[in-house]
């Protein structure tokens, strides 16, 4: 190589964006927080509705609680790609085209999800994204889009860990900062390899409205708490366990069952997807989205996930770390019935020290640790509270 050729190539290489793998740091120092519209409406959906969802979520105080993205899911596209191979919005469903939707969500202060799949179809046989990495990652920038879930259908033969860094290296080369939700299932223990490629990632199949029942793709929000136990190291600021989104709200649930699960997603330090119709929902389950003492312990800045300390005798005892010493416990009435349960909390390991303790729920004082705990709670229903140390 002559010297001029050397000195281009040092200029050329100067010059040419970085192609260092990495995914978009600082956007989810804390577990994300929105609503999505799977869980209720699964193919029914359109611009109008996502348009009342989001006057409804401002409406409902949601908004101001943290809920901040919007997220389509799967159907929102047309069957196929233009001649170009480009993504296209459903004529029918979103008429407008989806950077009109994600400028209307802009302007109503939210942040703009949308849906793909990592195999050549998603799961309900639209495009999916495997080849197309690029071009619809530069498509996403294009309509502004914030946050992208990523499924993990029709993907026989692929690694995920080749696919899902496939599109993250895309994403970042577009330029838009995307948080990146990866929905593999949890089938490769995605929280052993995918710290540096996605900011959330499902640790399980789907959740369904119920306590603990079993369909063909989905499970109740019980069956998917007991598969959490012994993940919690894994997640961190900016790197999320993701047991899959709210149920709260739902018809298959009892009110008590929908505290519960709201509970114990926010001890498990979980993404809170809301999945239910805000436009229709109760005082009462307004209430549980948007309790500001209960939401702080999904968005305590240390970022801690809960982990379970005891299961048996008809409950559970599950503990979360919080900043500045304090602690969450939330205690769990696994029977089918109204139980009266009672522990010392010397005996609760981990704990350690002296508490005043908060009951989140009842907001009211509810003794120290030197005390017996003794509460009537009802069927699949919780006591939740806040442990300070005490002077």
């Amino acid at each position: 190589m002559t010297r001029k050729h050397l000195i281009a190539a040092i200029v050329l290489s100067m010059a040419a964006p970085s192609l260092e793998a990495q995914k978009f740091e600082g956007l989810a120092p804390t577990p994300p927080m929105g609503w999505n519209s799977w869980n209720t409406f699964a193919a029914d959906i359109n611009e109008q509705l996502v348009h009342e969802m989001a006057d409804a979520i401002v409406a409902s105080g949601m908004q101001k609680a943290g809920y901040r993205y919007i997220v389509l899911d799967d159907t929102w596209s047309a069957m196929k790609r233009d001649a170009d191979g480009n993504l296209l919005a459903h004529p029918e469903k979103f008429p407008s085209g989806m950077k009109a939707l994600g400028d209307y969500l802009h302007s109503k202060g939210f942040k703009f999800g949308i849906y793909n799949c990592a195999g050549t179809k998603t799961c309900a046989g639209f495009p999916g994204g495997h080849g197309h990495e690029e071009q619809d990652a530069r498509m996403y920038a294009s309509w502004g889009v914030d946050y992208l879930k990523y499924d993990w259908c029709n993907t026989e033969g692929l690694d995920p860990k080749v696919q899902y860094a496939k599109m993250r290296d895309a994403l970042h080369a577009a330029g838009r900062p995307v948080v990146f939700s990866m929905c593999e299932w949890g089938q490769s223990q995605p929280w052993r390899w995918a710290k540096d490629v996605g900011h959330l990632w499902r640790t399980t199949g789907d959740i369904t409205d119920c306590w603990d029942c079993k369909k063909r793709w989905s499970v109740g929000w019980k069956n998917i708490l007991d598969s959490q136990v012994g993940l919690e190291w894994a997640a961190g600021p900016g790197h999320w366990n993701d047991p899959d989104m709210l149920e709260v709200g739902n018809p298959g649930l009892t009110f008590a069952e929908s505290r519960a699960h709201f509970s114990l997603w926010c001890m498990l330090a979980a993404p809170l997807m809301a999945g239910n119709d805000v436009r229709t929902m109760t005082p009462e389950i307004r209430a549980v989205l948007t309790d500001a003492d209960v939401i702080a312990l999904d968005q305590d800045p240390l970022g801690k996930q809960g982990y379970r300390v005891w299961a048996g005798n008809g409950y559970e005892i599950w503990i979360k770390e919080l900043a500045g010493d304090d602690r969450a416990v939330c205690v769990l009435n696994t029977g089918d019935g109204p139980a009266e349960i009672a522990f010392d909390w010397r005996n609760v390991d981990t704990l350690g020290g002296k508490y005043a303790l908060r009951d989140l729920w009842e907001k009211k004082d509810a003794g120290t640790t030197d005390d017996k705990f003794s509460r009537t709670i009802d069927a699949h229903d919780v006591v939740l509270l806040r442990l300070t140390p005490a002077k």
